[in-house]
């Protein structure tokens, strides 16, 4: 775990010494080099599931793919916000790239903690350079108004999961995985074991999100900066996955009882949040709701806990990851470009750029899960492991299926085909550094076909 963390803290002082010329060139090749190095973390896991094991931190077969993908996303991240950042002052360069960092230092560390109060830590840690990169760097003036309803509604759904794990911590004596997988059972049955049970799942909900309390994500994402986008869709909406697969475990008495109005809001919101994609005019705000949506379907597998529904839940997560991250950067080489995210004064742009159109197609097929990608993969697991739970879900999960994939083909023709708009006379060309990062998202999407088990969690 240090092989990963002191490098990453050793780029503050490389971001704050290097000249200036310099500064990005060099923390890319640095981070790039942290995310390489990060792939040792997917070489088979020990006999008990746990490796680099200490009293805080470890790793096993659910944290390790968002741990490297947590790593890939940095160097990602960096090569996004060149051209957003290009005519800003240096040191406010320097402030960006460090805020950067250490938000990767605290999902490291959230990821890989084996204390649940440390993760719930770690966990409101990475509050703080979101909010500040959303506040400060985002594109409107509603940019304040969105860093509010970001920090209010995870902190809301933050407090019963502090006071729950806090009764955990008096009522067994530890809040460790390790210890708590093989502790006495919490009370059952009663009205507070209950209110126990839904304290500790509001947070992750919230984060995730779950539809009704999915307001703050559309928001963060249309006022976000593009690094801020990319490391939301990609990475924070997953600590509410983790974190639900994590605490699930200790509250298993109860799930059977209590998930039902949440595996219903979860699927009612796939087919809601796919049927407001397709009346979106806001390219960004087309891409936050699919990501509710896809979320909604890890939420309710999640929830019914079987170990073929875990499994499709951390394939989607990580793909959707790949994918969404992947979306929000071709809207951004849009936005740099026509300066509006409103899709019908940017139509027709394969005309113009017809290597960013391929770019286009991919991704959006990634999004609407063509075979053989990881995509379609969790999805199926997940559709069949909840027609196996209940037979009624196939209705809800075909119907959300079917308008997801209208509105990634309805994406793809807005933005894309038809009459270039008069308006757009002279528009710069795609550059190397879009098509690489672009690449380096698609790519490793393309590859975990060949090798689907590295994040496949506890089923292999």
């Amino acid at each position: 775990m240090l092989k990963i963390l002191i490098p990453t803290l050793m780029l503050t002082l490389t971001t704050w010494t290097v000249r200036a010329k310099w500064l990005w060139p060099t923390t890319l090749t640095h981070s790039l080099l942290i995310s390489v190095f990060s792939l040792h973390w997917l070489a088979n896991a020990s006999e008990t599931g746990w490796k680099s094991l200490n009293p805080y931190m470890a790793t096993d077969l659910v944290s390790t793919p968002l741990l490297v993908l947590s790593c890939w996303l940095l160097p990602l991240m960096i090569l996004a916000s060149q051209n957003h950042l290009a005519q800003e002052p240096i040191n406010r360069q320097r402030v960006y790239i460090t805020l950067l960092l250490s938000l990767q230092t605290s999902l490291i560390l959230a990821f890989g903690s084996l204390e649940i109060l440390f993760f719930f830590v770690m966990f409101e840690a990475t509050l703080i350079p979101t909010l500040i990169l959303i506040t400060r760097w985002g594109n409107q003036a509603e940019r304040l108004t969105a860093g509010n309803y970001f920090l209010f509604y995870t902190l809301a759904g933050s407090l019963p999961l502090l006071v729950s794990i806090l009764y955990i911590q008096s009522y067994l004596g530890t809040t460790s995985l390790l210890i708590l997988l093989h502790a006495p059972a919490l009370p059952t049955y009663t009205f507070a074991s209950k209110l126990l049970w839904a304290g500790c799942l509001l947070a992750f909900l919230v984060k995730m999100p779950l539809y009704g309390l999915h307001l703050w994500l559309p928001k963060a994402h249309v006022e976000a900066p593009i690094a801020g986008s990319m490391v939301l869709a990609a990475v924070l909406l997953k600590l509410g996955g983790f974190g639900m697969m994590r605490i699930l475990v200790l509250l298993d008495s109860e799930t059977d009882k209590l998930c039902y109005p949440f595996i219903v809001l979860a699927l009612w919101g796939l087919i809601m949040t796919a049927s407001i994609c397709l009346r979106q005019t806001d390219l960004k705000s087309l891409i936050a709701y699919s990501s509710v949506g896809h979320m909604g379907l890890v939420a309710a597998a999640i929830l019914i806990q079987t170990p073929w529904a875990f499994s499709g839940a951390m394939i989607l997560m990580i793909a959707h990851g790949l994918t969404s991250s992947a979306l929000f950067c071709l809207a951004n080489t849009n936005y740099e470009r026509t300066h509006s995210r409103t899709m019908l004064l940017a139509r027709g742009l394969q005309m113009v750029l017809p290597l960013m159109g391929t770019w286009w197609l991919f991704a959006n097929l990634a999004n609407l899960a063509l075979p053989p990608l990881p995509n379609l993969m969790g999805e199926l697991m997940i559709i069949s492991a909840l027609f196996g739970w209940s037979w009624f879900t196939l209705l809800m999960t075909g119907a959300g299926t079917l308008v997801t994939v209208a509105y990634s083909l309805y994406m793809l023709q807005m933005t894309q085909r038809g009459p270039l708009p008069k308006h757009l006379l002279a528009l710069e060309p795609s550059h190397s550094r879009e098509h690489l990062l672009l690449a380096l998202h698609l790519l490793p999407l393309a590859l975990l076909i060949l090798k689907p088990e590295l994040i496949m969690g506890w089923t292999v």
